[in-house]
């Protein structure tokens, strides 16, 4: 794996990554805000690429494959020298819930109880199989999964998410689940429509969860091309892929 640290990739990462860092912030001091978290959302690029981000500083990568994310989890795990948190941010089908509570340390798009249902049950049996020995622990064995509610701001729900009046319920019910943390809220800005009308809808209803879960306060929105909306609006966490590396190369 050829990640140097002042190869000519590392240096387009590192200016990229300097560009957005600076809308992130001065969007976060326009709005009198904390600066969000910064995930670097790597799908599609190779796991050289999430090590040369680790040595620029990135603590917080994101992938929406379980198959890809699996892979890259494994084959950066001996390799880096700091912590690095994985971030789930895709549909997640439930039968996945096993391999996803092995790297990651966060679910960004949980959309219903069933879900919430497999992803407690995976990491129940994945501390026992860690305990056994049989596998290598993962973050969740020494804290729990913490799990963000997707919520759907599409009128037609064809981004997925939950509907925003189950979102309350599903909170709890994360919250009621050994081995998860309610984390909070997430979405996606819809299609065809301004952002931050929609980014006000999530804090809404991130205020709704944070009435009865109160630690329930992460609000993950905002993406390359709205995280300043989602800035302004409270995000504490945006998901950053194409500004900091690049257009998507083909996929075979």
């Amino acid at each position: 794996m050829s990640a140097g640290a002042d190869d000519a990739r590392s240096r387009e990462l590192a200016e990229a990554l300097g560009r957005v860092r600076a809308r992130i912030g001065a969007a976060a001091r326009g709005a009198g805000a904390a600066e969000p978290t910064l995930i670097a959302v790597t799908k599609f690029f190779p796991a050289a690429d999430v090590l040369r981000l680790h040595r620029l500083g990135v603590r917080d990568v994101g992938e929406n494959r379980d198959q890809e994310a699996a892979a890259k989890a494994r084959e950066v795990a001996e390799l880096l020298d700091g912590p690095l948190a994985w971030h789930f941010v895709g549909q997640l089908q439930s039968n996945k819930a096993k391999s996803v509570v092995r790297y990651a340390s966060w679910v960004h798009s949980v959309d219903r109880g069933s879900l919430v249902t497999a992803l407690g049950k995976a990491v129940r049996r994945h501390r026992e199989e860690a305990a056994a020995g049989q596998v290598p622990a993962g973050p969740c064995v020494q804290q729990d999964l913490t799990c963000l509610v997707q919520v759907s701001l599409d009128a037609e729900e064809h981004r997925g998410g939950a509907r925003p009046e189950d979102v309350v319920r599903l909170a709890e019910q994360i919250a009621a689940t050994e081995g998860l943390r309610a984390g909070g809220v997430m979405a996606v800005a819809p299609l065809g429509a301004a952002a931050g009308p929609a980014f006000d809808r999530l804090q809404d209803l991130s205020h709704r969860v944070r009435e009865i879960l109160p630690e329930a306060a992460a609000v993950s929105a905002g993406m390359s091309q709205d995280l300043e909306e989602a800035v302004a609006r409270g995000a504490t966490h945006v998901r950053v892929g194409s500004d900091i590396l690049g257009p998507r190369p083909p996929v075979g």
